[in-house]
């Protein structure tokens, strides 16, 4: 069980540090706008992520009472899922674009707003959930919505930190990223190994 959550939370900081559309518009608001801007994004896509786990909870709790053999055919299609992301990521270019033109400026009200409405509006993201968490149930004794929902917290947990960690450093983050011209090629093979690695445990 503690192998199986540290290798969860080992996962996690591999997809959050990994420059994506969240994290970039997370360092870009703290930049423009300063470090309480960009944790009101935070804290809007985080309960966004709150959500998510709640569909994935309840919907994969009820599809299991139903008939277990459904369980291991979700497995499958999230362990297919993961190799297609690790695919997309593989055919994806390293360079990570980052800029702050045209940044808009908002309150802070709008941007927990946008952050949220940016997580739950994306389908992509209850997909990724569905395949991810169902890969790292860690107990036959927990009720599985329980099981979801803890992943669920520590995912929300390890992202705000490292989140936080990109709001409170923005400038040196930005810096960073522009002057290390092989970030985004270590940064892709990371995010591929975890897929393939979460995919072939349930595949073997």
């Amino acid at each position: 069980m503690v192998e199986t959550l540290i290798s969860f939370v080992f996962a996690t900081s591999i997809l959050a540090i990994s420059p994506g559309p969240d994290n970039i518009f997370v360092l870009t608001q703290s930049i423009v706008n300063g470090k309480k801007y960009g944790f009101a994004t935070i804290f809007g896509l985080m309960t966004g992520c709150l959500i998510h786990t709640s569909l994935v909870a309840f919907g994969v709790s009820a599809l299991i009472k139903e008939n277990e053999n459904l369980f291991f055919v979700l497995k499958l299609f999230g362990a297919i899922y993961l190799i297609y992301l690790a695919y997309k990521v593989f055919k994806s270019d390293t360079k990570i674009i980052f800029s702050t033109q045209n940044v808009s400026l908002k309150t802070t009200t709008q941007l927990f707003k946008t952050g949220f409405l940016m997580n739950v509006l994306n389908p992509k993201v209850t997909i990724f959930f569905l395949a991810f968490f169902s890969q790292f149930l860690f107990s036959h004794e927990i009720s599985m919505i329980l099981q979801f929902y803890i992943l669920g917290l520590i995912f929300i947990l390890v992202s705000f930190v490292i989140f936080g960690g990109i709001a409170l450093l923005g400038g040196k983050v930005s810096t960073y990223l522009m002057h290390q011209n092989n970030i985004g090629l270590v940064i892709k093979w990371a995010q591929i190994v975890v897929f393939v690695g979460i995919a072939l445990l349930i595949l073997i």
